[in-house]
């Protein structure tokens, strides 16, 4: 019974999550200079029939309840919607891509994972915290994300998959060295070390079986990183993931596609977020 409600109880503030996303696209978008304007108006021979086309939208899009529920009901017949710009269901646009972003997130996060990890457990086996270890993480995480990608596109060298895994392994290092330096700074640890036990039976015996649930809790905190970073690396690589296509609608001011692209993304957040609470949870009561 409790099980029952707590799954009614995470649908229903998933779904108000979906539903406060859908009215805060829909006001973004349509209070946005320029959303009722066409490019087909400068050109004499198309403006009659713009104008035309712009003046239906206005009448539609007056009302932002009108806006809401017209979109609403697109996601209920499982098409999403027909995208402004393409003419075809939005469902058409966004499954292809997301398998693409999918693929480019599955590459990059043992990347990263592995290079936090790495550095993670060399900086933590010092007396002190060394700048050689945290020197190149602070130097990541104050470099944009569009900067990086960028110089990579300069130099000729990485692609999206290293621009992705470096500002991930970055943002997850700084987590997992400070779990790290605080779990070896236990007492029943330090006394081990002063004995002369290895430290690597202490790291896989005593170490990462104690750190394990807040390094669960930490995966799926860097999915959300990873979401917020994939639209400029896929806009600048030109990778035709979900990022990009979020880009183009926003630019070309498609709100059906914008919306769809907003919501799995809003998905994705929610999911992680209720798993990563769900390790913390665990790890307090196995603690406690």
């Amino acid at each position: 019974m409790r099980f029952g409600l707590r799954v009614a109880h995470w649908v229903a503030r998933a779904l108000l999550i979906l539903l406060l996303v859908i009215i805060g696209t829909n006001l973004l978008v349509r209070y946005a200079p320029g959303y009722l304007t066409d490019e087909r108006e400068m050109d004499a021979r198309y403006a009659s029939g713009a104008r035309a086309e712009l003046s239906i939208e206005a009448a539609q899009s007056s009302s932002l309840i009108r806006m809401t529920t017209s979109e609403m009901e697109g996601w209920m017949h499982g098409s999403g919607g027909v995208s402004r710009q393409y003419g075809v269901p939005v469902s058409e646009l966004i499954l292809p891509r997301l398998a693409v972003s999918g693929r480019l997130l599955l590459c990059a996060l043992p990347i990263a994972w592995f290079l936090a990890a790495s550095g993670s457990i060399c900086a933590s086996l010092g007396r002190k915290p060394s700048l050689i270890w945290h020197a190149p993480a602070a130097l990541l995480l104050a470099i944009p994300t569009a900067a990086l990608a960028t110089l990579c596109l300069l130099i000729e060298h990485g692609g999206p998959v290293l621009v992705m895994a470096l500002l991930l392994a970055a943002r997850d290092f700084k987590f997992l060295q400070r779990t790290l330096r605080a779990s070896w700074l236990e007492p029943h640890l330090l006394h081990a070390r002063a004995l002369g036990i290895p430290t690597g039976r202490l790291l896989w015996s005593h170490v990462l079986p104690d750190i394990a649930p807040r390094l669960a809790a930490l995966i799926p905190l860097s999915i959300v990183t990873a979401l917020s970073a994939i639209v400029p690396v896929e806009v600048i690589f030109n990778v035709e993931g979900i990022g990009q296509l979020a880009w183009n609608a926003a630019m070309n001011r498609d709100l059906p596609v914008l919306l769809g692209a907003t919501m799995i993304m809003a998905l994705a957040v929610i999911v992680s977020g209720t798993v990563a609470n769900r390790e913390d949870q665990s790890s307090e009561w196995n603690r406690a």
